[in-house]
């Protein structure tokens, strides 16, 4: 069994190998996601790397084996099962489960899981709209564009919020933009940086443009 360790690890490891086309991740890059001095990062993926989990290239970076990856998808569908369990069942708000997940996701078993997840009726996607890994680690692809490169006027769906902060899902939800709610951008303004959207029947709402880099959309 891994200890908590190790899935935290390969869990933000694989999250940073889908920002790089190379999945080859900078030790420094690395050790900043897990909160680490470089010396503890590289120490670490020493040994992860004697057990197969990773290949670490020195002065170039690690990424992940096919072994790991896989364990780091389990992690991360425990994860986000027990959040959508969280919210759903519990009625807990969808801006404080993360760090909640963060501890369950290593002291529950396959067993509850497999429950959690037929209770729920075996759901693709957590509350905020990140994709749940199948039970054999397949994640489902899908085409998605930011709020701020997505086409103007175009009606759109939210699919996906990228930042988990509570502070920041409390303004996407005060704003109207949570998963499931259609918009559309009306305007942006390169010089104030800044992206104007209308949610529904709701009056337009201007967000900067670090915010709507942070919203992902859909098609309608």
């Amino acid at each position: 069994m891994p200890s908590t360790t190790v899935e935290d690890y390969l869990k933000r490891l694989y999250m940073l190998q889908q920002q790089t086309e190379r999945r080859l991740v900078s030790m420094g890059s690395f050790a900043a996601a897990v909160g680490v001095a470089p010396g503890t990062a590289t120490a670490m993926v020493k040994t992860l790397e004697d057990s197969r989990l990773v290949e670490y290239e020195s002065r170039q970076g690690v990424r992940l084996t096919d072994a790991g990856e896989r364990l780091a998808l389990h992690v991360l569908r425990r994860h986000r099962l027990v959040e959508q369990f969280l919210v759903e069942v519990l009625g807990l708000d969808w801006s404080e489960v993360h760090p909640e997940a963060e501890v369950l996701e290593h002291a529950i078993s396959d067993k509850v899981l497999a429950r959690i997840d037929e209770l729920l009726g075996h759901p693709e996607v957590d509350p905020h709209g990140d994709p749940i890994p199948t039970p054999a680690g397949d994640v489902a692809d899908r085409t998605l564009a930011s709020l701020a490169e997505c086409e103007i006027g175009q009606p759109m769906r939210v699919a996906q919020v990228l930042d988990q902060d509570e502070r920041f899902l409390r303004f996407a939800d005060e704003s109207g933009l949570t998963p499931g709610i259609d918009l559309t951008v009306e305007s942006r303004d390169d010089v104030a940086d800044a992206v104007t959207v209308r949610a529904g029947e709701r009056d337009a709402v201007t967000v900067g443009t670090s915010v709507a880099a942070k919203i992902l959309v859909e098609g309608v």
